[in-house]
Order: structure tokens, then C-alpha cells, then sequence
């Protein structure tokens, strides 16, 4: 899954991606950038 992050300022594919529920119960993915290793994160049904 694609994802925005936001250190590289660059759209790219996600590492380790899952799927969790944020605090609101809206559901969302969690992974990280394969290039940076910083957080990435998408709100929406993965």
C-alpha cells in the first residue's frame, strides 16, 4: 500500500504494513518508509 511520508516528501510503497484502529475507531495503516525508515501512516480501510 502506497502512503505519503512525509520526511521524504514522496509517495511510496510501505514496509511492514498493518492494518490498527485509531483512538476515534476509525480504522487505518501503519508502516514505514523502506528508504528513511521513518513512520508512515494512511487513514482508510487497508
Amino acid at each position: 500500500m502506497q502512503a505519503y511520508c512525509v520526511k521524504c516528501r514522496a509517495k511510496r510503497e510501505m514496509k511492514d504494513a498493518r492494518a490498527i484502529t485509531m483512538k476515534n475507531g476509525k480504522p487505518a495503516t501503519q508502516g514505514t518508509c523502506p528508504v528513511c525508515s521513518t513512520k508512515m501512516f494512511r487513514i482508510g480501510k487497508s
